[in-house]
């Protein structure tokens, strides 16, 4: 269709207009032909007058496939969304949803009577599957795995089984991977879809499951969880309870947001601010960010206040001013990649990664590239300045603060966390800030101790 070929932007301008003419059954007819994918970026393109029209057209498992696939700020959006519908409505959506996308969007809603009306509107059946899961503690396996999947018994036929599977495949999210359970349901292994297809009718499932089967406990870390789909290339992971009985699986797409979530985590503390945090003006843009400005504004006055106790130093030998920004920038510079690479560790949970060798290693690597960031600037600016001395004194100076830098800039989140606290505290700008106040001081401590060899 016609729909395919046009931009995002044109596919916009066209459904408003079917929708501001009251075009319905063409808005149905080229709307449904989209991937779902594609409707909700679309659908979040829409006015609350354009929203309600859709609500109108559309069925609730229609919409329901549009929430679905609903990620990132449009997600956000949901608890608005959601108000602007009739409850009665509003309940059917999220009884059509994936369980576990239908928890995200509840967990979105601050108006917590209104949660409670929808679940009680909603199908007893959705109910119970989304009350199990809004109950899991956050970043959990239990948080973000679903409850629509499909599992046999392990007396099963495999022509048994294959009848069960088309049954339960609708509502399942994904039917690649059979899981086989007992009486109890407790886990016992898993079979592919295509052991189904191969294996004759009459051969048990007990006979045929794979017993090796990856699976994590339903409070697992979801970071955790993630690392494991990525080490197995599995498409969906089960999540079972302390007595082993089955609970759900993960399936990939989940996997991937947490994966997302998580880079958006490290590359909020790096910036020292929220990503995905979105704002109606700049005035609330602004009280987001002046917490953190604020608190590196008094810790800058702490460099500031450490080069004024300098003064008389930098009046006798006034060309040390020249290297003071050069020296901190670097140094800012190498503890910002340092930290990057420790909060890339502890978001892998790292178990090899202990304190001391990581010390060593964080030590040694500030200690080679000090050296050759140190030996190139005291020979440039013993050539620039005609003076080899000084070249030296800037060059101890600014290997000796990348080391620091270095070593502050892995051990700081480290020691965060052993103490119970967010490693993203331990920000770009925070670590860059920190590396300013010791270089200056390193830097005019060296100065001080050879000034009397210039």
């Amino acid at each position: 269709m016609e729909v395919f070929e046009r931009t995002f932007e044109e596919s916009v301008s066209s459904f408003k207009e079917m929708l501001h003419n009251n075009r319905m059954t063409r808005f149905r007819t080229e709307f449904q032909a989209l991937h779902n994918y594609d409707q909700a970026k679309i659908f979040a393109e829409f006015d609350a007058d354009e929203r309600n029209k859709v609500y109108q057209y559309m069925a609730p498992s229609e919409v329901a496939d549009v929430f679905d696939a609903l990620e990132g700020d449009d997600l956000h959006l949901s608890e608005e969304y959601f108000l602007e519908m009739e409850n009665v409505y509003a309940a059917a959506v999220l009884g059509e949803m994936y369980a576990d996308n239908a928890v995200d969007v509840l967990n979105n809603i601050d108006n917590r009577e209104k949660v409670s009306l929808y679940m009680h509107l909603m199908p007893p059946k959705s109910a119970r599957e989304i009350s199990q899961l809004i109950n899991y503690l956050d970043e959990t396996a239990g948080a973000i795995m679903t409850t629509e999947f499909v599992a046999i018994q392990e007396d099963y036929t495999i022509k048994q089984a294959y009848e069960h599977l088309k049954e339960a495949a609708a509502q399942a999210e994904t039917i690649y991977y059979v899981y086989v359970i007992d009486e109890n349901k407790r886990l016992k292994g898993v079979l592919s879809l295509r052991d189904l297809i191969i294996y004759d009718d009459n051969r048990l499932i007990s006979e045929l499951l794979n017993p090796k089967v990856i699976s994590v406990q339903v409070n697992d870390d979801q970071v955790e969880v993630a690392k494991m789909v990525q080490d197995y290339d599995l498409l969906a992971l089960p999540v079972v309870g302390f007595d082993h009985e089955l609970l759900g699986i993960i399936t990939v797409d989940d996997v991937l947001d947490v994966m997302q979530e998580e880079a958006d985590s490290d590359y909020s503390g790096l910036a020292a601010v929220d990503v995905n945090e979105t704002h109606d003006s700049p005035f609330d843009a602004s009280k987001s960010r002046l917490p953190w400005l604020v608190t590196l504004l008094f810790l800058g006055m702490g460099t500031a206040t450490l080069i004024s106790q300098f003064e008389g130093l930098i009046s006798s030998a006034p060309v040390l001013s020249s290297f003071v920004t050069l020296i901190t920038g670097t140094a800012g510079n190498a503890g910002t990649q340092s930290l990057a690479v420790a909060i890339r560790k502890l978001t892998n949970k790292n178990e090899d990664d202990e304190f001391f060798s990581s010390f060593s290693f964080e030590l040694l690597t500030g200690v080679v590239t000090g050296l050759v960031v140190g030996t190139t600037i005291a020979l440039v600016a013993g050539i620039w300045k005609g003076n080899f001395f000084l070249g030296l004194i800037i060059g101890i100076a600014m290997a000796s603060a990348i080391v620091v830098a270095n070593i502050a800039g892995s051990l700081i989140p480290k020691l965060m966390v052993k103490f119970g606290f967010d490693p993203a505290v331990a920000s770009g700008p925070f670590i860059s800030t920190l590396s300013d106040l010791t270089s200056v001081f390193i830097y005019f401590s060296i100065a001080r101790i050879f000034i009397s060899y210039f």
